[in-house]
């Protein structure tokens, strides 16, 4: 049997496992501030991990000791296993708004950024958005591929922005929830049902492989 993944909300428990893939995938990471203003006390963010339960946690990179006291262990919970994936959007006034998607370097290549990306459009469904819209860097071809694939369309340029190099945003959006791409998406899942073995506790789909 192939890992068992969990696709679940995120919890300041995962700060973090989850600065130690944002630093492995992005030149500018958030800080472990910002992932514990998302998760507490921003109303519009949606922020989700995907878990292996039963391995160990990756060491995380920490730069404040107030995330310290608790780096591994969701409260009157299990500790929490190995991050392999995390993800983030916003929700407001119908618009879905992918913020951050990353996977840890030693799992990609195994369609875990695509179910993220799964996992966030299904909850902006939910969360009654008409449209999902993100930035994604004008070099990244593959991320890029994964988005046109989920009906996305380059819509505009962002000049400049990211501040590292200044390189230019493609702004890339789902104009349209409509019936027919929630059609399409179902059938994206019942691809990813034949090669990911995974629970769903972010969006209240739970899928599983096929042995």
């Amino acid at each position: 049997m192939s890992d068992e993944y969990l696709l679940r909300p995120m919890t300041i428990d995962d700060i973090g496992q989850v600065i130690t893939i944002e630093r492995l995938s992005f030149s500018m990471p958030w800080s472990p501030l910002t992932y514990f203003y998302e998760i507490q006390q921003n109303r519009s963010a949606y922020m989700a991990v995907i878990e292996l339960p039963d391995a160990p946690p990756i060491p995380p990179i920490m730069e404040s000791s107030r995330f310290q006291i608790f780096p591994f262990r969701r409260r009157n919970q299990k500790p929490v296993g190995r991050l392999t994936a995390y993800g983030g959007m916003w929700v407001k006034h119908g618009e879905a708004h992918i913020s951050t998607i990353a996977a840890h370097p030693d799992y990609r290549g195994q369609r875990l950024g695509e179910l993220m990306l799964y996992g966030l459009i299904q909850r902006g469904i939910e969360c009654e958005a008409d449209h999902v819209m993100l930035e994604v860097r004008i070099s990244n071809t593959v991320a890029q591929n994964l988005y046109h694939k989920y009906g996305f369309e380059k819509t505009g340029i962002r000049p400049m922005y990211y501040h590292d190099n200044n390189e230019d945003a493609y702004v890339m959006a789902v104009p349209t929830i409509d019936a027919d791409y929630r059609r399409k998406l179902d059938t994206y899942l019942t691809a990813l049902q034949q090669k990911v073995f995974f629970q769903d506790h972010f969006t209240g789909q739970n899928s599983f492989k096929e042995e």
